[in-house]
């Protein structure tokens, strides 16, 4: 779907499917009954029936749209919005481009995707054949000492839960098709071509490079970016990226593989049809650490262990409540330092002061575990990508090229934890799950 910033949107959507739908305009600005999920603010789309979307387009830049009904997302009810700027051009940060494709990730499934839900409700690591072994833990043959491999095993969690489904289940798909199809897009050599990556996956994140070629990002979930120059960068779900690439008159591979290593969505950049490059060798599975669940700080010879060796223990940290004095930050720090070096104005992450420890659990059995030591990690890879040996991108590397439209400081403040149970598989704000709200109103 292609649209202009400034106009009105009129879109009829025809229901031809068997139950409701609807149609959620993914990071648009709109009003409230024109999106979102039935029984919030919008009351759906009933089967057999048509409903009219009308707004106006209030900005530009790569977004996406799907249905926010049950499992349709997961059975492919999506698509891809590309909205130009009022005047081309205009805040635009990807300078003369001659030629762009759309690239969008997806995850498929041939289970039925309900049936993937209640089984995850019943076993949350069903999907994950990448466990580690009795072997593993005794030899320490992947990097995990006995000693940490306990404490994993106290706090009933796994060190390679990384994904909740895995290949086990999916295929992973570039605009629909699997990686033995290679999706093919060609181009002039020489070109300036402007690639729109689209997660539009359900559940999976991807770690995205394309052997060969620089990739200059220009643009990040619809927001034009200083442009920033890497060799790899991972796409989280629902997020967008405008990449700029130069290639020359060879074939490359577009490798998209998944974050916990399981699989991965192939494509082919080529000055013609039929042309491949060589698949990149997949890399092993990560490890979680205890940095990555929230449990650690930072000392001078680099991470501690866990502040506790299980629930009880960590605990001690808890009583020690939100005032409780931490180390700084070192993330801060690196994205006060990139800020300075591209010339932009560092958001005062100073004022910050040093992250303080979480105070004590107060959300219920909705909640399995607190993160007692949060960090800003902005300015570090993410989990796998730490021993990359080129250029990955990090959120601190992604700078607005012009300053913010509301330069106020903040009036009021609202702090809302995003809590959950993985083992029950239940998702919630400040330990209530939506149908526990007294204030909605499910009839």
């Amino acid at each position: 779907m292609r649209l202009r910033e400034g106009h009105e949107a009129v879109i009829r959507v025809h229901n031809q499917l068997r139950g409701p739908a609807s149609v959620h305009w993914h990071g648009l600005l709109l009003p409230p009954e024109m999106d979102g999920v039935p029984g919030v603010s919008f009351d759906g789309i009933e089967a057999g029936t048509t409903f009219e979307y009308r707004f106006r387009v209030r900005q530009s830049g790569t977004y996406w749209y799907h249905s926010h009904v049950g499992t349709q997302e997961q059975r492919g009810l999506l698509g891809a919005m590309v909205i130009d700027p009022a005047v081309d051009g205009s805040g635009d940060t990807a300078g003369p481009i001659d030629r762009e494709f759309i690239v969008v990730f997806s995850d498929w499934t041939f289970m039925d995707a309900a049936r993937i839900m209640a089984v995850l409700k019943k076993q949350s690591h069903y999907f994950n054949f990448q466990k580690r072994t009795v072997f593993d833990a005794l030899s320490g043959r992947d990097g995990m000492t006995l000693r940490q491999t306990l404490m994993w095993g106290r706090m009933r969690m796994n060190p390679t839960d990384i994904s909740d489904v895995t290949a086990a289940a999916y295929e992973f798909l570039i605009n629909g098709h699997d990686a033995a199809e290679n999706w093919t897009a060609v181009f002039r050599p020489g070109e300036r071509i402007r690639l729109r990556f689209i997660n539009a996956s359900a559940m999976t994140t991807f770690d995205v490079r394309i052997p060969g070629l620089p990739l200059q990002i220009v643009g990040a979930d619809g927001q034009p970016v200083v442009p920033v120059e890497v060799d790899e960068f991972r796409i989280a779900v629902a997020e967008t990226y405008d990449v700029v690439v130069t290639p020359e008159a060879q074939a490359y591979t577009l490798f998209a593989e998944t974050m916990d290593r399981s699989g991965f969505a192939r494509g082919t950049l080529a000055p013609r049809d039929g042309m491949a490059a060589p698949i990149p060798e997949r890399r092993k599975r990560p490890l979680l650490t205890m940095a990555d669940m929230g449990m650690v700080h930072d000392t001078a010879g680099g991470m501690s262990e866990m502040a506790g060796t299980d629930h009880d223990a960590a605990g001690s940290a808890h009583h020690q409540g939100h005032g409780a004095q931490a180390p700084p930050d070192p993330s801060a720090a690196l994205y006060v330092r990139r800020s300075e070096a591209k010339g932009i104005p560092p958001a005062d992450l100073g004022a910050l002061g040093p992250i303080p420890r979480h105070g004590p659990d107060g959300h219920g059995p909705g909640n399995i575990m607190v993160a007692e030591q949060p960090r800003l990690r902005v300015a570090e890879r993410g989990i796998g990508l730490e021993d990359a040996p080129w250029r990955v991108l990090v959120y601190a590397d992604l700078m607005a090229p012009v300053d913010g439209v509301d330069p106020r400081p903040p009036a009021r403040e609202i702090e809302v934890h995003l809590t959950g149970h993985m083992e029950l598989y239940i998702w919630s704000f400040d330990g209530k799950k939506y149908a526990e709200d007294p204030f909605v109103d499910l009839s």
